[in-house]
């Protein structure tokens, strides 16, 4: 298994589609997902630490799991079907859960759990970029500028994980 980094959130242009860039973290493979504009802010709101004066629904998801005295131990991003990403959400207990990968990205956030992947699915989805550290934010904003959806339709299907361009 390799861990994934959340890179960030950015709107690729000119479909306004939401994207979340994951990079391997010892590594130079990029895992770009398309995602809901809903799901797209409560990443950007965890990665800034924005904290609303209610909890939204990734909030209360990791309270809930608290409260029952369960851990999030691991996210996975498991497979690319169709076009359509798939994650899953395993607790202690031996317990998974299927669910969309920018859910499962949003609750690791909050509960600084692990996101993985497998080799396997790096190699078939993921790009590959020389980035030095320092510099990473800007090139990801500078990819996300020229990268568009058809780009990664052979590899990625194009669409977001809920198969849409």
């Amino acid at each position: 298994m390799k861990e994934l980094d959340v890179l960030g959130v950015r709107v690729e242009m000119p479909t306004n589609s939401p994207i979340v860039l994951l990079r391997e973290r010892d590594g130079q493979r990029y895992v770009p997902i398309w995602i809901a504009a809903p799901e797209a802010t409560a990443i950007a709101y965890a990665q800034q630490g924005v904290e609303p004066p209610r909890p939204l629904t990734h909030d209360l998801m990791v309270t809930v799991i608290e409260a029952l005295g369960r851990k999030l131990e691991r996210v996975q991003i498991t497979e690319l079907q169709d076009g359509i990403f798939y994650a899953e959400l395993h607790f202690d207990g031996d317990v998974v859960l299927s669910a969309r990968p920018s859910d499962a990205i949003a609750l690791a956030l909050r509960s600084a759990t692990p996101i993985l992947t497998t080799e396997d699915l790096l190699d078939e989805v993921g790009v590959t970029m020389a980035v030095e550290e320092e510099d990473e934010v800007e090139r990801f904003r500078e990819f996300l500028d020229e990268v568009s959806a058809e780009d990664f339709e052979s590899s990625a299907g194009g669409g977001d994980e809920e198969g849409r361009p």
